[in-house]
C-alpha cells in the first residue's frame, strides 16, 4: 500500500533532485529518506529513482506517480479537514496565494473578516502571478489561488473550482502636467507617440495588443514589475502607462492623474480552489470572505 508520507517525500525528492536537499525540505535525516523511497519502491513493486553519481532523475513509474501525488494529497487534506470541522474542532488551514494588488486589496479586509468570524482558522499568504500562482494551487502547494485573465481563455480552468470576485478595469497614468490629464477618458490611439512604462508581462501584452488594434506599436522605455516604480515613474513625468485600478487604489500615485482609457481594457479578477478542497468548511469560508469583499 502506497503512504500519504512516502508520496510527500517523493515529490520533495523530485522538486530538490537529492536526498539531503529534500531532507532539509522536509526536516527529518538523509538516511530517513532513503529509507522511505526504498519503502516506496517496495509498494510500487518497481524503481521510481535513477542514481548516476550526484545525479538523480525519475523513472517513467516514477514521474507518474509524481504527477497523481498532488490530487492524492490535496484528497487527503480535503478529508482530514472536513473530518475535524465535522468532529467539532472548530479548526482549519488554507494557503492562499495571492497576486500583489489582490493582496494590498482584497486579502486584508477578506482576511480580518474571517478572523472575526472563524478564530481557529488560520490563513497563510504568498504572492505569486498568475499562471505561477494557479501552477502552485495544481501542485498541491495552496489551497486557494487569486488570479485573474484577460477574456476568457477555453478551457484553462476547466479542472477547477471558480469563484469570480470582479471586474477590474485598466487606468492609464499620464503625468499631472500632461495635456490629456484632465479629460474625463482618454483614447489609447491619442498616446501613440508617448513614452511607455510597462506593468507586469501579462499587463504589458494586453497593452501592446491594445495599442496594436489602434494602429501602432507602443515604444515601451522603462519596463518594472513594481507598481509604485510605475506610479513613481509617470510622477516623474518619464512617460505614461496603464495598470489595473486595483493597483492605482493599493498605492496614491504622487505626481500622476489616472484617468480611464479607451476602448476599454478589463481583467476577471477570481478565487481558484480544487473540487476537494472546496467544500472544506475553512477554504468555503475564505471564498466567501473573498466574494463578500470584492463585492464591497
Amino acid at each position: 500500500m502506497i503512504e500519504a508520507r512516502h508520496l510527500r517525500v517523493l515529490r520533495a525528492v523530485s522538486a530538490t533532485g537529492s536526498f539531503s536537499a529534500a531532507a532539509r525540505e522536509l526536516g527529518c535525516t538523509q538516511p530517513a529518506v532513503s529509507q522511505q523511497m526504498k519503502a516506496l519502491e517496495a509498494s510500487a513493486g518497481t524503481a521510481l529513482l535513477i542514481r548516476t553519481g550526484r545525479e538523480m532523475r525519475l523513472t517513467q513509474a516514477g514521474e507518474a506517480l509524481v504527477r497523481h501525488a498532488a490530487g492524492i494529497l490535496a484528497g487527503l487534506t480535503a478529508a482530514e479537514e472536513e473530518v475535524a470541522a465535522i468532529a467539532g474542532l472548530r479548526a482549519g488551514r488554507v494557503r492562499l496565494v495571492s497576486f500583489p494588488s489582490g493582496s494590498s486589496t482584497l486579502v486584508p479586509g477578506a482576511l480580518a473578516a474571517l478572523r472575526a468570524e472563524h478564530p481557529g482558522t488560520q490563513v497563510s499568504l504568498v504572492e505569486a502571478e498568475p499562471p505561477r500562482s494557479v501552477d502552485l494551487l495544481r501542485e498541491g502547494d495552496c489551497d486557494i489561488a487569486l488570479a485573474f485573465r484577460y477574456g476568457a481563455t477555453g478551457g484553462e480552468w476547466d479542472d477547477l473550482v471558480v469563484r469570480p470576485l470582479l471586474t477590474d478595469r485598466l487606468i492609464g497614468l499620464l503625468p499631472e502636467g500632461h495635456r490629456l490629464a484632465g479629460t474625463s477618458s482618454v483614447s489609447i490611439g491619442e498616446l501613440a507617440d508617448e513614452s511607455w512604462i510597462a506593468g507586469c508581462p501579462r499587463c504589458r501584452r494586453q497593452l501592446v495588443e491594445v495599442c496594436e488594434e489602434s494602429g501602432f506599436a507602443p515604444r515601451i522605455d522603462f519596463a518594472t514589475d513594481d507598481y509604485p516604480a510605475v506610479m513613481g515613474l509617470v510622477g516623474a513625468g518619464l512617460g505614461v502607462a496603464v495598470l489595473p485600478e486595483l493597483a492605482v487604489e493599493s498605492v496614491r500615485p504622487k505626481g500622476a492623474r489616472a484617468v480611464p482609457v479607451e476602448p476599454a481594457i478589463e481583467r476577471e479578477i477570481v478565487a481558484l480552489t480544487l473540487p476537494d478542497l472546496a467544500r472544506v468548511p475553512a477554504v468555503a469560508a475564505t471564498l466567501d470572505q473573498l466574494a463578500r469583499t470584492a463585492a464591497r
